[in-house]
């Protein structure tokens, strides 16, 4: 009797580390788990992002699942009536209002599960994520391999030349580096400006 009454709680998941870490990756395998359980599951994604699929989440080696793509995160709270679980992919490029819906679906008893990249190409934590993980029962930092020198990376380099902060892009414009190999070539980027 007791079990039939109880409310289930809600959570916060975040999955957060550079480009090429497998975010994505761990997302839709933490969402195939829960259709797997027969869980009503959601997912969302920035409409910005249209690298792979307008209506799926994709990750660099390819795997995928179906998503909607949203404009602003409160648009999550219309379309998740009678959901289990809310996956949100690419997290940092929504604005800060992202935090609060995760909240109130968390605090419906929903299983919100977010991923996305916690700096940016400078470095500096990116968008909404550090109150993302702030606020989450649940943290997971996954790694790159740094392509230089083989450590664990966990920066984000940008290999086109923009100042913009979003700039969409994969392998031919951005690469994961550590602390190190980053320093060395942000230090050489520098370097070469002012001469």
């Amino acid at each position: 009797m007791f079990l039939e009454n109880a409310k289930k709680a809600g959570s916060i998941e975040v999955i957060c580390g550079s480009m090429f870490s497998g975010k994505t990756e761990e997302l839709i395998r933490r969402l195939r788990r829960a259709q797997f359980a027969n869980q009503k599951v959601e997912i969302y994604k920035p409409a910005i992002d249209v690298r792979y699929a307008e209506d799926q989440v994709v990750s660099h080696d390819a795997h995928s699942i179906p998503s909607t793509p949203i404009d602003a995160p409160a648009s999550m709270l219309l379309l998740s009536s009678d959901v289990e679980v809310v996956g949100i992919d690419e997290a940092q490029f929504f604005d800060d209002t992202v935090v609060e819906v995760a909240q109130t679906l968390a605090d419906r008893g929903i299983r919100v599960i977010v991923a996305g990249l916690d700096t940016d190409f400078t470095g500096k934590p990116f968008g909404p994520m550090p109150a993302l993980m702030a606020v989450a029962e649940d943290v997971q930092k996954v790694h790159a391999i740094c392509v230089r020198c083989g450590s664990l990376a966990n920066h984000s380099h940008r290999l086109a030349k923009s100042d913009k902060l979003v700039v969409l892009g994969e392998k031919d414009i951005y690469e994961p580096l550590c602390r190190h190999c980053y320093n060395e070539a942000v230090a050489a980027e520098r370097q070469s400006r002012e001469e």
